[in-house]
């Protein structure tokens, strides 16, 4: 699975907003690795710095210098829709009669194909296949008849779709979020103003105070007096359950909750539900250290790194064969023999998707002395692809969409697998499960 973007918005009562933007979009790199960019407004124009590639790679001191005004949003991204090249890099710009608009959105429009129609028959004209320009100009169409505060309501009421966006407005920085809180969004005070932004620890690193999650449906207006906020709509909650399993950073805080707390208590799950005897309890790095931490603390088992991680490795999944991926994955991951040799292992992990790595890794396992490995997912199985802002296999290449938990097991070689449930995970967050978005494990989604 790919992360799927990141959102910054921030206003000051002077200075520039462009500063605390950067420094939030390094913190929400994993969300996107593929492009970056950044539009500022000083009150007069606008200035916009957006490339493809890594915060570092497009930013240098002289681009932040050259982002004047107490006004900027940041957007990082990995595309679920549309195409990759310059001119899909967000924030997407709109010049109006009414003013300059700029916006950039986390999530999937899923009706982008009939808006597009619609606006093409008034006129409007695109230069990308993306569905986050499709959005932009219909809010810009909105905003011919109606206020800052309607145009977005209109807006939300003909879109369709998972999206927690920031935007430009004439110097007014806005936050907002789809009527089901599918993709997060929190708000933040600064020492000389406010920031949105997708995680919370875009705030820790520029000393923000963290205030609370932008509800769904809710915008909020962030401007030099303070913040004014407004709940457009309301519907039935489906958070994304993924967020707190793999995609948000465990030093974040979504809904309340601590991500970090949430996966170990899974972890502690995985063990009173489906623990086994095993001599140690090993994380496959990094994604299931808190899962293991918990499942070890539980268990009163030995937690020892059995894998070391080659950080310059790139991800396995962007590699463009079966092939390539399992040579990476031989890169990326070296066993450490002497924890593992004559050993009962129990790997925890927070998903499989194609199966390829945990094939990979059992088979190194046992090729280093291993006695058995036995392997827990923190997560249930994922049977389909996810439609609402995620970039993930297709439902061909998803080894649980076609096997059972039995074939999965005998597939990757694992002496025994088991996942969490979906009535689990339910418990460890304390939230319905009819109030969370479980498409990728059931094929149910809450957006047509």
């Amino acid at each position: 699975m790919e992360d799927k973007c990141g959102v910054i918005g921030v206003k000051l009562n002077s200075g520039h907003a462009a500063f605390p933007t950067y420094y939030g979009l390094y913190a929400l790199q994993h969300r996107g690795q593929e492009s970056a960019g950044i539009v500022s407004f000083d009150g007069f124009k606008q200035h916009t710095k957006k490339g493809l590639g890594l915060i570092g790679e497009v930013f240098k001191e002289d681009d932040l210098k050259q982002l004047t005004g107490p006004s900027a949003i940041g957007h990082v991204r990995y595309p679920t829709y549309g195409s990759i090249n310059k001119k899909t890099v967000h924030p997407f710009n709109v010049n109006t009669r009414q003013g300059f608009l700029a916006l950039g959105h986390n999530g999937n429009i899923t009706n982008a194909e009939s808006l597009r129609k619609d606006l093409e028959k008034v006129g409007h004209v695109f230069t990308t296949d993306t569905d986050t320009e499709v959005l932009v100009h219909e809010l810009a169409r909105n905003l011919i008849k109606a206020d800052l505060v309607q145009a977005i309501k209109q807006t939300i009421e003909r879109t369709q779709g998972a999206y927690s966006t920031t935007l430009i407005y004439n110097g007014k920085v806005v936050g907002f979020r789809d009527p089901r809180g599918i993709r997060p969004l929190c708000i933040g005070e600064l020492d000389d103003g406010y920031m949105v932004a997708s995680e919370s620890v875009a705030l820790d690193v520029v000393g923000g105070k963290f205030l609370r999650d932008v509800k769904p449906g809710e915008l909020v207006i962030l401007e030099e007096t303070g913040l004014e906020s407004r709940r457009i709509t309301e519907k039935t909650p489906a958070h994304c359950f993924f967020e707190y399993i793999y995609f948000a950073r465990p030093d974040s805080n979504i809904e309340g909750r601590s991500v970090y707390k949430v996966r170990r208590k899974l972890g502690e799950l995985l063990y009173d539900n489906h623990g086994v005897a095993t001599d140690l309890v090993s994380p496959v790095p990094d994604s299931g250290r808190a899962f293991a931490a918990g499942y070890a603390e539980a268990g009163n088992i030995e937690y020892i790194e059995s894998m070391m991680k080659n950080r310059y490795v790139g991800r396995t999944f962007i590699m463009p064969s079966q092939e390539t991926r399992e040579r990476a994955v031989r890169l990326k991951l070296n066993p450490i023999e002497p924890n593992i040799k004559g050993k009962k292992i129990m790997i925890i992990d927070d998903s499989i998707v194609r199966g390829t790595t945990s094939k990979q890794l059992i088979d190194s396992l046992r090729d280093n002395g291993a006695e058995e490995v036995h392997v827990r997912i923190g997560a249930p199985p994922i049977t389909s692809p996810c439609n609402l802002g995620v970039n993930m296999a297709s439902e061909e290449e998803l080894m649980a969409s076609k096997k059972s938990v039995s074939e999965i097991k005998n597939a990757i070689g694992a002496d025994s697998l088991e996942y969490l449930s979906l009535e689990e995970i339910s418990e460890a967050l304390d939230i319905p499960k009819n109030n969370l978005c479980t498409g990728c494990v059931t094929g149910n989604y809450p957006i047509k």
